[in-house]
C-alpha cells in the first residue's frame, strides 16, 4: 500500500494532482511535451510509477494526458551499440511499464491532448479515450525505423484494429488522425483542444459517483483478455525486437 505524499513527485516524468480521489497524471519533458528517452527515461518511470499508482487504494479515477500541444513525437538520441545486457534493461522495463498499467484497478481516461507519434499505446489501454481534434496516432519509432514492433504495439494495434489492418498499420507507418480512429473505433469521442481536460473530469467525476468496488472489479473484468494477450505475448515481442536490433549492428559492422 503506497499513500499520494509518497510519490506525487517522485517521478521527473510525471506531474501529479489529485481531488477528491481523481488523479491526473500529465506526461511531460521538463514542462513540455514528452520526449521519449532521456535521463531519467519515460520508459522506466512510468512502470514504477503505475506500480505507485495502482498501490494506493485512495485512488478511484486516473486521468492520464500530456503537456504541450502533442502527447509524444520526439525521441532523445541513443548514442552506441547495444548489447544483450542493455537491451535486457529495455526488455525488464518494457513488460513493467504495460503489465503496471493494466494492474491499476480502477478505470483510467486518457486525455490525448495531440499528436502521439510515439507509444501511443500507453493511452490507447485506457478504458475511456479522447484524443485532441488535431491529434494523429502512429508507431513511429518501430517498424518505420526498422525495429520489430514488439513491445505491446504488436498486441494492442491489431486488437484495436483488426489483425490484417493492424498489420498494415505498424508495417506501412501509417497515421490516423483523430476522426479516422473514431470512425475506426479505436477512440471514444473526439474534442477541441481547449475542452479536452474538462471533459475528462466531467467523465471522471461521473465514474467516481459509483462505488470502490464497482470501480475496482468494471476495471478487472474490462482488462483481463488484454492482461492475459500481454502476459503471452509482451516478453516474446521485447525478446525478438532486440535480436533484429543485435542482428542489425551486426551487419553494419
Amino acid at each position: 500500500m503506497t499513500r499520494f505524499e509518497e510519490y506525487a513527485e517522485k517521478y521527473t516524468t510525471i506531474r501529479m494532482e489529485r481531488h477528491d480521489g481523481i488523479l491526473q497524471l500529465t506526461f511531460h519533458t521538463d514542462g513540455g511535451s514528452l520526449v521519449w528517452g532521456g535521463d531519467p527515461s519515460p520508459h522506466m518511470e512510468f512502470g514504477y510509477a503505475f506500480a505507485d499508482i495502482g498501490s494506493d487504494p485512495e485512488n478511484r479515477v486516473i486521468i492520464m494526458t500530456g503537456a504541450g500541444e502533442d502527447y509524444c513525437t520526439q525521441m532523445a538520441l541513443r548514442g552506441g551499440k547495444r548489447s544483450p545486457r542493455t537491451w535486457d534493461k529495455t526488455y525488464w522495463e518494457g513488460k513493467r511499464l504495460l503489465m503496471n498499467l493494466l494492474e491499476i484497478e480502477v478505470p483510467i481516461i486518457a486525455a490525448v491532448n495531440g499528436p502521439a507519434l510515439i507509444h501511443a499505446e500507453i493511452p490507447l489501454l485506457s478504458d475511456i479515450v479522447l484524443p485532441a481534434e488535431h491529434t494523429e496516432f502512429q508507431d513511429a519509432p518501430h517498424f518505420p525505423s526498422g525495429l520489430v514492433p514488439g513491445d505491446g504495439v504488436h498486441v494492442v494495434w491489431p486488437l484495436l484494429l483488426g489483425p490484417n489492418r493492424g498489420r498494415y498499420f505498424l508495417l506501412t507507418g501509417q497515421k490516423l488522425s483523430a476522426q479516422e480512429a473514431l470512425n475506426l473505433g479505436v477512440v471514444g469521442e473526439v474534442l477541441p483542444r481547449e475542452q479536452l481536460l474538462p471533459r475528462a473530469w466531467e467523465l471522471a467525476e461521473q465514474l467516481a459517483r459509483q462505488s470502490t468496488l464497482a470501480l475496482r472489479y468494471s476495471r478487472i473484468v474490462l482488462t483481463l483478455h488484454l492482461k492475459r494477450l500481454m502476459q503471452d505475448m509482451l516478453g516474446y515481442g521485447l525478446a525478438v525486437e532486440g535480436l533484429a536490433m543485435l542482428g542489425r549492428q551486426e551487419e553494419s559492422s
